[in-house]
């Protein structure tokens, strides 16, 4: 079976690729390394050094293996990047979908993993929290309304060639890998700081909630999508909900980092609240997370202890 992975490099991509391997199956990568490292990537992966945006190499690519499964996860990642251009991220995450979606119709792929969101997808208006996917999303930022079109492509994908897919809206991915420099990635941003002993900054009041999902419990879900029902929207969290200030203090427990932490201005498009149901992932993935939140936050920890 060819395997092929979108943002194999990267922060969630490279733990797909390591349970691809785990599970016998060595998987093409495509990754520009825009953000991706290549020390992410388990080296029995065959990796292109490629955008998703470059249609003849993708082409290319795909015409010479073919490939029975893509896992999509190639992405424009930052919310308030996307505000600032969001231009460049529908370039990424619109188009470049769209020229990966015309190679899986000409080659023959069976089905499409991609990688949503759930937090930046349903908006700041939702009522029901845990929230079900069965609320309309109402998507805040660029890179929510772009991962909203995405889905709404992939059904169009379905209806008219046949096209499978599983698109599943993530909480708040955390884990060993991600990147503690960029915007994105609050539990890895903090970890470093920490360890240094350098200011940690916290966006508004704190008192923002996140569904926090460890990235191998993620990883495990992706795999579980190529054998699920077709054609299906599920968020992958955990049904729990976590303040910035609860994270900040948890992690100062973790590292032993006795400062406090300096409040700025809150960042625009980010939102107030995100906790996502997840009941229909244990129902038709047999999927829950098995990581804590706690346990996660030490092995996060324990990565970048190593490396500062």
């Amino acid at each position: 079976m060819n395997v092929l992975v979108t943002g194999g490099a990267g922060f969630i991509g490279s733990h797909v690729v390591d349970a691809l391997i785990k599970n016998n199956i060595i998987p093409i990568v495509v990754d520009d390394l825009s953000t991706g490292k290549v020390e992410n990537l388990d080296s029995r992966a065959l990796f292109y050094q490629q955008s998703i945006t470059d249609e003849y190499t993708l082409d290319m690519i795909f015409k010479a293996h073919e490939p029975e499964y893509v896992f999509h996860l190639a992405a424009q990642i930052s919310v308030s990047a996307s505000v600032r251009d969001p231009i460049f991220d529908a370039r990424v995450n619109i188009m470049g979908t769209l020229n990966l979606l015309k190679m899986c119709v000409k080659y023959g792929t069976r089905r499409i993993i991609f990688s949503s969101t759930g937090g930046a997808l349903y908006g700041d208006d939702v009522e029901i929290f845990p929230t079900p996917e069965t609320v309309c999303p109402k998507p805040l930022s660029p890179y929510g309304i772009a991962k909203y079109a995405v889905e709404n492509y992939l059904r169009f994908f379905a209806l008219e060639h046949g096209l499978e897919f599983v698109s599943l809206r993530y909480g708040n991915v955390y884990g060993p890998r991600q990147d503690p420099h960029g915007e994105a990635g609050v539990v890895a941003i903090f970890s470093r700081r920490m360890l240094k002993g350098d200011e940690v900054h916290i966006f508004g009041d704190g008192e923002c909630v996140r569904d926090y999902v460890y990235v191998e419990d993620v990883a495990k879900a992706n795999l579980k999508a190529m054998k699920c029902e077709k054609n299906q929207f599920i968020n992958i969290g955990t049904a729990r909900g976590t303040t910035v200030n609860e994270l900040f203090n948890l992690l100062a427990s973790i590292t032993g980092y006795d400062r406090e932490p300096i409040y700025d201005p809150p960042r625009p498009g980010d939102l107030r609240k995100s906790i996502l149901d997840i009941s229909r992932a244990r129902e038709v993935l047999e999927w829950q997370p098995e990581t804590t939140l706690e346990e996660g936050l030490k092995k996060t920890v324990e990565f970048f202890r190593e490396r500062v």
